[in-house]
């Protein structure tokens, strides 16, 4: 697999699990890039939705991607504290300028206070069933539901402080040399 090089702008391609394009963010500055993390940043970024509607990013977000695990956390770095929006998906994959991976519906949003919330249960159910989600993939999108939750409650990855300090001063680096 090949691998984005820090500094890199690229796009972040959500599909669904019968393969249809769900949504595409147009661009991310990428901060990171190993064979097994992705660290991106962007602010007011064009999302195309797969009706082709479309809007942009409110705030300056920092976002996780890993080729193991099957989730990806997107930090909001908001006026009032940093808020969390992780989505329950299968792990990336890059190729093409694209990271690329698979929505599945679950997601979790963390508070500054890392308090959490599930959400899209209902959603999660009806796509399933539409679907055909297997119950081996049920098992593992459940038992990674349970390690994003330890990762909130221990403050691992990204919900720990420095992860933020460290990735957003990064990305005002970035942007200052963008602007030069």
């Amino acid at each position: 697999m090949a691998i984005p090089a820090e500094g890199e702008t690229i796009q972040i391609h959500s599909y669904k699990h019968n393969g249809r394009i769900h949504r595409v963010w147009q661009e991310t500055t990428v901060l990171k890039g190993t064979n097994n993390i992705v660290i991106g940043a962007n602010e007011r970024t064009l999302v195309t939705e797969s009706d082709g509607r479309t809007w942009l990013t409110r705030e300056p977000s920092i976002c996780y991607f890993h080729a193991e695990h099957w989730f990806n956390i997107i930090c909001m770095l908001r006026d009032d504290g940093v808020y969390y929006y992780c989505n329950i998906s299968s792990p990336f994959v890059y190729n093409n300028g694209s990271l690329k991976y698979i929505d599945y519906d679950l997601d979790v949003k963390v508070f500054p206070d890392m308090s959490y919330t599930l959400l899209d249960e209902d959603e999660y159910e009806d796509h399933k069933r539409q679907m055909g989600y297997p119950e081996v993939i049920d098992q593992i999108l459940y038992r990674n539901v349970e390690k994003l939750i330890g990762w909130i409650k221990q403050r691992r990855g990204p919900f720990a402080q420095d992860f933020i300090e460290v990735w957003t001063d990064r990305y005002e680096f970035h942007r200052q040399n963008r602007i030069r």
